[in-house]
């Protein structure tokens, strides 16, 4: 009797564009897909916050359950189960009879230990086949080994898109032939308690709605139908609302979208629409994201350490209460407090935002990077290893300082810390950007007014002087 495969989705929840799930249909076995909720994945670490908070569990619960679904809709289902994977994968196999494993290839140092283990404790005939699925352009089809990745991106950049194609994208199934089980076998999403939760926070509204077909509605949205994409070079650097910026990336992050989706659909705007820089932007931010994958892997755990894969020696403080007040949002900085409340609220900050607070926390509260990219990990949507961690490392050691209230001057973020920092919400469009300077606020003071600041200060007290009722 022929016996079945075992397709384990990761981050990779679609159907459009992956290639894992049309290998395991060719194969002609009968499939059990499966999400695996791995409880270790959400557990708090040494800083005293989960690795995963609850708002990220929120988006995966949407993008879980839509990718179910759509799952449905061609005949077939996805099994939610919850535990460590090295202990439910050889028991899975057993109970459904299945000799193969169809799952997306790894890349990182947690993941690929996780493997390690997995393949340890799989009965010998169970074969495990890995797809790569994660980059635009194809980790075999790029001109380096992963030991040659350049330390720069314009030098990777340059020559990839230059030597290297896109390759198409896979259409997605329209039929499935999964093993036959009663309906309540498939399981339920987990509760926060059975994942480590002591209590349970509401989340049930994030910034963005989880699944891909909420990804793929964005993608036409923002391209076809209200044809953001032509502004979004000059607009990207703002903080306020859905519209400024595409807003793909909690998407790409658990794969509800693939790059090469996203690729295939700027090239036909461009065709279509319109071709210009901001078009090119989208698809270089894109390459970006690829670069840091390749990168990482190059590096591995020295990706984590402080001194970083550059091993650079930089001494900090490390003041407990400083970094207490800068996850909280109460730093007395309103750009950047507004900021992290969005984050803590929602899984989500601006580009802008993610530049102003690393900055802020590693130049001016002297707090090592690495804790603040454990909290963004913990907190954003749209979490991804390589860019969080290499974007961190370079903002401590290869990016010139950010001054937050000169940023906040500049891209106009009034109306933006108003939605975010209640206690201010009164003050005029001077004073809220330097509350420090206004007696009886209700808003914690700075606990140090730089003197690198103080052209930023002036300035804004300057239109103060020129236009008074501003």
């Amino acid at each position: 009797m022929p016996k079945n495969a075992l397709l384990l989705f990761k981050n990779d929840l679609r159907l459009t564009d992956n290639e894992t799930l049309v290998k395991a249909i060719a194969s002609g076995k009968k499939i059990v897909p499966v999400y695996i909720y791995n409880p270790s994945s959400y557990k708090n670490i040494a800083l005293g916050f989960p690795k995963a908070d609850q708002v990220r569990v929120a988006f995966l619960n949407k993008s879980v359950l839509d990718l179910r679904d759509n799952l449905k809709k061609i005949g077939g289902n996805l099994m939610i189960v919850v535990g460590k994977p090295e202990e439910l994968l050889p028991e899975l196999l057993v109970k459904h009879d299945c000799d193969t494993i169809y799952t997306e290839q790894e890349f990182a140092t947690e993941e690929l230990d996780q493997l390690q283990r997995i393949k340890k404790v799989l009965p010998e005939a169970c074969e495990i086949k890995e797809t790569w699925g994660r980059t635009l352009y194809h980790i075999e089809d790029i001109p380096y080994t992963i030991s040659e990745i350049p330390l720069t991106s314009k030098a990777y950049r340059t020559n990839t898109t230059k030597n290297t194609a896109v390759r198409s994208t896979k259409a997605a199934p329209t039929q499935i032939s999964v093993i036959p089980i009663d309906e309540n076998a498939w399981g339920a999403l987990p509760t926060m308690e059975e994942l480590g939760f002591k209590t349970e926070k509401n989340y049930a509204l994030t910034y963005m709605p989880g699944g891909e077909t909420e990804a793929l509605k964005r993608l036409t949205y923002y391209l076809f139908e209200s044809e953001q994409l032509t502004e979004y070079r000059w607009t990207r650097n703002l903080s306020l609302g859905l519209d400024y910026s595409s807003k793909f990336s909690p998407y790409l992050a658990v794969g509800c979208l693939s790059p090469r989706t996203i690729y295939e659909a700027v090239k036909r705007y461009e065709a279509e629409v319109k071709k210009n820089q901001s078009t090119w932007w989208l698809i270089f931010e894109m390459v970006w994201r690829d670069y840091f994958t390749f990168k990482l892997m190059r590096f591995q755990n020295q990706i984590y350490k402080t001194e970083g894969y550059t091993n650079t020696e930089r001494i900090f403080t490390n003041d407990p209460l400083l970094f207490d007040r800068w996850c909280s949002g109460t730093t007395g900085i309103p750009f950047v407090d507004a900021h992290m409340r969005q984050l803590n609220e929602t899984g989500y900050m601006s580009n802008r935002g993610r530049v102003n607070c690393s900055s802020f926390l590693v130049h001016d509260y002297q707090i090592d990077w690495t804790w603040g990219a454990a909290y963004f990990e913990s907190k954003l949507l749209d979490y991804d290893v390589g860019a969080n961690w290499m974007n961190w490392h370079t903002q401590a050691y290869q990016i010139w300082y950010t001054n937050p209230v000169n940023q906040a001057y500049k891209y106009k973020a009034q109306e933006y810390i108003r939605k975010w920092v209640d206690e201010i919400v009164q003050l005029d469009d001077i004073n809220i950007l330097i509350p420090w300077e206004t007696e009886n606020v209700k808003y914690p003071k700075p606990v140090t007014i730089f003197k690198k600041w103080t052209r930023a200060i002036n300035k804004i007290k300057k239109e103060t002087e020129e236009e008074p009722h501003l």
